[in-house]
């Protein structure tokens, strides 16, 4: 509730101050007031309207499509909450004055209408901010009808402060209260980030830094007062994730130093670009060093292990979607080459590979051409089916088809299995058979033992797991601050430019016809100031 109350206040004496400095300024020209509320109350329809209407739509949509929209709703939020703060800080000294051009400008058009159109799209604006912001709290709230009591009281009391201020009954300082909500917003913000962030998750977006980091549940048991304060108010979860306090710091940081920097230490305008110029530099210099220095922590599997069968040991070589497989054993040498129509890829063992398989047809293979009974024992263990001593006691006519299929499996160019397996098809005719008869005969050549493949997989996927985990220091990081730093230097080049320029000078405003009596105009613009 404390949240939502905070952000109704602020948005709507936002909103508010803006109206009545129009109103203000429209009393003291003689010039209708009726469009200008016309247009704050299109505004006002039109930003709960967005706000039921966004709802309705993740209403309707399957829960991981609801987690992506939070996410995007979530993401939408924040950017509007730190323009907020960036624009008040920048502008609230000088709002009376930059409204008052605005409105002389408007006014000199002949219409009131024009200004009915700049107290819509001011109010538009703010509403839309308060629409998404809210509706992203609401969200990660535990209680949404108390969080929307709180929103509809702060804006209640936003609402009376600003006539107050408007009529000259109340006086307050603005530049604290902006600086003041500002900071607690900031906070407010940094735990949105982190329901964004764990919204992305459930949504399959974001994969990478899901690692435990700290256990807050001491912090901020269920049900404590405590628990409501950090998790309900500041957004931080009690099993907050890497990239959640990466996300959080990388935010509140920045934002923070903005509200708070004082003015006497800001630099002055000609100095402005060579700052931004040094931060570039320094956020391109850590995304550099972050980029080389963290390992990628991937597994190199080696292209030559051990096998069983007729071949003690097989290496590969993978170029592309071809490969080469060899092996070697018992005096004996072999080669296979896998074109890359041969290439698939699927998952062994439980990983992600690549697989090339091959079948050559081998001919009899040097298999002989007449079988006695005591060979086919030999052959199949046993006298086949279908065969009797008494009345079939050869010797057969064998003919023989035989076929070696060679399997190959690699991660990373190294062999994670490899196998070959032979098949011989044999006839068997004469020796009393009536007729012929055909059986076939599978045993395995060579193979990797599937205790090491089993091994190599789940190293293979132990690496996968930390090069996930490490690609968020090694890459996105780098990326966000490669980001940052090309911003810096847009903004310092542009500062340079706007040095540069030629100075003009701004337009002599229309003269005013002179307030009326009772006119709150001048304690408006005070208590602005």
């Amino acid at each position: 509730m404390l949240v939502t109350l905070v952000i109704g206040l602020r948005e709507g004496l936002e909103a508010t101050l803006i109206v009545g400095i129009i109103a203000a300024f429209l009393r003291r020209n003689r010039a209708p007031l009726a469009p200008m509320w016309l247009g704050v109350g299109v505004a006002v329809a039109l930003s709960i309207a967005v706000g039921f209407g966004l709802q309705a739509v993740e209403q309707a949509l399957p829960q991981a499509q609801q987690e992506g929209m939070e996410a995007v709703i979530g993401i939408v939020a924040v950017v509007f909450v730190t323009g907020m703060i960036v624009w008040m800080r920048t502008h609230a000294r000088h709002l009376t004055k930059e409204l008052e051009a605005s409105a002389t400008e408007a006014l000199g058009r002949g219409t009131a209408w024009a200004l009915a159109g700049m107290a819509f799209l001011a109010v538009l604006k703010e509403g839309f901010e308060t629409s998404v912001f809210l509706l992203a709290t609401f969200q990660a709230s535990s209680d949404t009808g108390l969080a929307a009591l709180g929103a509809v009281v702060g804006i209640a009391a936003a609402v009376a402060v600003g006539y107050g201020i408007y009529t000259g009954g109340v006086r307050m300082n603005l530049a604290k209260f902006f600086t003041g909500t500002g900071v607690f917003l900031v906070f407010v913000a940094g735990g949105l980030v982190l329901t964004v962030l764990r919204r992305a998750h459930e949504a399959g977006w974001v994969v990478i830094g899901q690692q435990r980091t700290v256990d807050l549940n001491w912090l901020a048991p269920n049900g404590s007062v405590q628990g409501a304060l950090v998790t309900g108010v500041l957004g931080i979860p009690p099993d907050p994730r890497v990239i959640e306090v990466l996300g959080w710091v990388l935010y509140v940081v920045p934002v923070l130093a903005i509200s708070l920097w004082p003015r006497a230490w800001r630099p002055a305008p000609a100095r402005v670009p060579v700052v931004r110029g040094s931060i570039a530099a320094v956020l391109a210099v850590a995304a550099a060093v972050l980029a080389l220095a963290v390992p990628t922590g991937g597994l190199l599997v080696p292209s030559t292990v051990s096998a069983t069968g007729d071949q003690t040991s097989v290496s590969a070589e993978v170029h592309g979607q071809a490969a080469v497989l060899r092996t070697r054993g018992h005096g004996r040498e072999a080669r296979v080459d896998f074109p890359a129509s041969a290439h698939r890829s699927v998952s062994r063992a439980g990983v992600a590979a690549d697989r090339w398989r091959s079948t050559t047809d081998d001919g009899s293979d040097g298999q002989p051409a007449s079988l006695t009974l005591d060979d086919l024992v030999g052959v199949f263990g046993r006298v086949p089916v279908g065969i009797s001593p008494s009345t079939n006691p050869g010797p057969f006519r064998a003919t023989w088809s035989v076929s070696t299929t060679t399997t190959l499996w690699s991660v990373g160019g190294g062999v994670l299995d490899a196998t070959s397996t032979q098949r011989s098809v044999l006839t068997l005719r004469g020796g009393g058979l009536p007729s012929a008869r055909t059986t076939s005969i599978d045993r395995t050549a060579f193979a990797v033992p599937a205790a090491r493949v089993q091994r190599t997989a789940t190293a293979v996927a132990a690496g996968e797991t930390r090069s996930a985990e490490l690609a968020l220091w090694s890459a996105w990081l780098p990326i966000a601050l490669g980001v940052a730093a090309a911003a810096q230097l847009g903004l310092a080049l542009r500062d340079r430019r706007r040095l540069a320029a030629p100075a003009h000078h701004d337009p002599v405003p229309v003269p005013a016809r002179g307030p009326p009596a009772g006119d709150p105009t001048r304690s408006t613009a005070h208590a602005v100031r």
